[in-house]
């Protein structure tokens, strides 16, 4: 994150245990300082997928953006979307090559609003 200058989203189904101030207090502890955001609350119980989809529709003027999820149902979005994503394991997470592919994917030149 602090290659690239980017913000997180958290999309994970635990996004609304804490408040984006816990959040960013808890990856501080993690030596990560970022400013946080977070997906709407689910209360319409939809897929991450669609939850994805909505954020976009929301957010259509960030120019530069990837997901990095565990949510294998994500490789049903569109294929624009698609091209962003970093598509982890779920029981491990995000890895030394996930996070290349991240840091590389946020550098692009070519990366350019969905």
């Amino acid at each position: 994150l602090n290659e690239t200058n980017a913000s997180v989203v958290l999309t994970t189904s635990h996004k609304s245990k804490f408040s984006t101030t816990e959040w960013e207090r808890i990856f501080k502890a993690g030596g990560i300082n970022v400013k946080i955001q977070k997906l709407d609350d689910n209360s319409n119980n939809l897929d991450r997928k669609a939850e994805i989809l909505n954020w976009i529709d929301k957010n259509w003027h960030y120019e530069k953006f990837i997901i990095i999820d565990d949510d294998k149902n994500l490789n049903a979005l569109p294929a624009v979307i698609k091209e962003r994503l970093v598509l982890t394991k779920s029981l491990i997470g995000i890895n030394e090559e996930d996070a290349t592919t991240a840091i590389n994917m946020l550098k692009s030149h070519s990366l350019v609003a969905a």
